[in-house]
């Protein structure tokens, strides 16, 4: 059985984005958030606005870890 691996999803405060209808919306939809803060750790190359590169990504200090660990429960096994 393949599973899936889907992003967090990081919606600004009080909205979610709109469903995907192809890869390139589903990409655009973790790009430019108003929460995004580069993470200097990394080189400044890197700093294309992708929440992979935020300061807050998957930390506790991200706004909407909790979104992210809703999508992580619809991936569990039954």
């Amino acid at each position: 059985m393949k599973s899936t691996f889907r992003l967090p999803v990081h919606a600004t405060v009080g909205t979610r984005p709109p469903l995907a209808t192809s890869d390139e919306d589903e990409e655009d939809r973790f790009v430019n958030r108003e929460c995004y803060e580069f993470n200097h750790q990394l080189r400044l190359a890197w700093n294309d606005r992708r929440c992979e590169h935020c300061r807050h990504y998957l930390t506790a200090r991200c706004a909407h870890l909790d979104e992210f660990l809703d999508d992580v429960e619809d991936l569990s096994p039954e």
